[in-house]
């Protein structure tokens, strides 16, 4: 399809610079495709009132690292230049892939002593090779450390990776630490938060068990090639960034049991989705499963287990508003974010949310 048909137009003023608070009073835009009233008003809290007891909240457990690198590029053994980097994918106990800038700058075989400014436990800084250069300032990073060392080196020296359009207007605080977070995150790995799920509170969680609503996590490190605009004018000539993850064999056998008893599988972002449809049979079985998801859905895929997702509002051109326009329709869509805009929601990672209900095929 042409990419240009995912394109809108957004008020500068509908981005969202800080959550909600609380979280869960966020907007929440229900939007049911199948219903003769497709779009309602509602906020987060309510969200128990379009559930049932059987049904499924299926969450991923990533945890955002602080990602973004900030260094010297050395050449030669002579000083060097500026440079930063967001790490997106981990390939190895000491390998990274990243995208750097500026990129057109930067060679295979360079060193980089990120940290330097002394923010470092480790003597002030943390070091790397450009390993390999690839396309659009995408390099893989050699470090020095390994493992849990690495790891600890990165917690020191990096910072909160915010979204561009959110650093753009304001820089990274401590307060992000906090807010650009799911209360349940535990897998270390992502570089950018699953942020339907910044909605969730403890509150929240119990008003779900009160209902008889389960809970599940899986994980999937959500890359910064989740910001990446689609460059390509159609979308079978757009490549995918790569994400890992897993779902382990008992929350596979536990959401089978779900569907066979009648129970629907709700995906709380659209990374849960991405990893669930990865995992799933075309006969909707789910199966354990592990290792990188490159999934592009767009308009005409055909959902194979899951049944609703709950979704922030996304940027214009972008692949997942590619694929919230695939589950719920794509004139259905974009009538509902004209009515999101029109109405005052506020949009991308830290403004409010939807709750799609799957097109009936």
């Amino acid at each position: 399809m042409r990419v240009d048909l995912f394109d809108f137009d957004l008020p500068d003023e509908r981005i969202a610079l800080r959550p909600a608070e609380p979280r869960d009073s966020a907007r929440l835009l229900v939007i049911d495709p199948n219903a003769e009233n497709s779009l309602s008003d509602h906020r987060v809290g309510d969200l128990t009132s379009f559930l049932r007891a059987g049904d499924a909240l299926v969450f991923n457990d990533t945890k955002v690292i602080p990602a973004q690198l900030e260094g010297i590029r050395h050449r030669d053994g002579a000083g060097g230049q500026q440079v930063s980097a967001t790490l997106h994918m981990r390939t190895s106990p000491s390998r990274w892939k990243a995208f750097a800038k500026p990129g057109k700058r930067i060679k295979q075989g360079d060193r980089i002593t990120f940290g330097h400014s002394g923010e470092s436990c480790f003597l002030g800084s943390l070091d790397a090779t450009v390993e390999e250069k690839g396309e659009a300032g995408e390099v893989t990073l050699l470090f020095d450390l390994s493992g849990p060392a690495l790891d600890e080196a990165i917690a020191a020296v990096g910072h909160i990776p915010l979204p561009p359009y959110i650093a753009a207007k304001r820089p990274e605080d401590e307060r992000d630490r906090a807010d650009y977070q799911t209360i349940y995150a535990r897998e270390e790995g992502a570089v950018a938060a699953p942020t339907a799920g910044l909605h969730f509170t403890p509150g929240l969680f119990e008003a779900l068990d009160r209902a008889g609503i389960e809970r599940h996590f899986v994980t999937l490190h959500v890359g910064a090639g989740t910001f990446l605009p689609v460059k390509a004018d159609d979308t079978v000539d757009h490549k995918m960034h790569l994400e890992s993850g897993y779902v382990s064999a008992a929350i596979a056998a536990r959401l089978n049991a779900v569907r066979e008893r009648g129970g629907r599988i709700v995906c709380v972002g659209t990374t849960s989705l991405r990893l669930i449809e990865s995992a799933a049979e075309e006969s909707g079985e789910i199966m354990p499963w592990a290792g990188a998801t490159g999934i592009f859905i767009t308009p005409g895929y055909r959902f194979k287990a899951v049944d609703m997702l709950m979704t922030n509002f996304h940027l214009p051109r972008s692949t997942l508003f590619m694929l919230v326009s695939a589950f719920a329709g794509f004139e259905t869509m974009h009538a509902a974010y004209k009515h999101a805009i029109s109405t005052g929601y506020r949009f991308y990672s830290y403004g409010d949310a939807s709750l799609l209900f799957r097109k009936d095929r």
